[in-house]
Parts: C-alpha cells; structure tokens; sequence
C-alpha cells in the first residue's frame, strides 16, 4: 500500500492572484486566446492554463502582480478586460442569489 486514500481527493490549485491554495473546482481557468485572457469555466479550452478566485479582489491582485503573463508563459501585457467582465457579471448573479434567498427565508 502507498499510504493514499481515494476517499475526500479533490485537485487543487493556487490562485494566481491570492496565492491560496483551493479546490479547482472553486477556482476559475484562464488561458490566452490572441493576447487577452479569456474565462474557461468549464476548463475545456485548449493551452496552458492559469487559476483565480473569480472575485474582483484576486483579480485586480493577479493583474497588478502580472501574474497571467508569468503563469500562462507569454511575453508581454495581457488583455483582461473579457475576464473582469465575466467576474463582475458572476459576483453580480451571486449577490443577487444571495438576496433573494435572504428574502425567501423571511
């Protein structure tokens, strides 16, 4: 016996803005399409990709950092601006959801 257990594995990933350490699945896959990073939440897309936490916070930290450009191994500035639309636009869905459930367990 190695010593593993198959019982509770999950993958990880560390998200490139914080540097936490997460279970994929509560992470967002990003990878390069023409210069600009572009949100792979299914993780199908081909290339190399890079994790983040899909808050504004991680991502403002990940692009002041410059970290997409390290962890994807492109030269040069990238593109976000596809990806903080799709972060706003799921922060905006999870507080609306977390508001309406507020408000039907009143």
């Amino acid at each position: 016996m190695s010593g593993r257990t198959r019982a509770g594995v999950c993958p990880e990933r560390t998200c490139v803005g914080c540097r936490e350490r997460a279970v994929k699945s509560e992470l967002l896959r990003i990878v390069v399409i023409e210069d600009a990073c572009v949100p792979d939440p299914r993780g199908t897309l081909p290339g190399r990709g890079a994790y983040v936490h899909p808050v504004p916070v991680c991502l403002d930290q990940a692009v002041r950092r410059r970290a997409f450009p390290r962890a994807l191994r492109v030269p040069g500035p990238l593109d976000v601006k596809a990806l903080r639309h799709y972060v706003e636009q799921a922060q905006g869905c999870r507080s609306a959801a977390d508001t309406s459930a507020g408000q039907a367990t009143r």
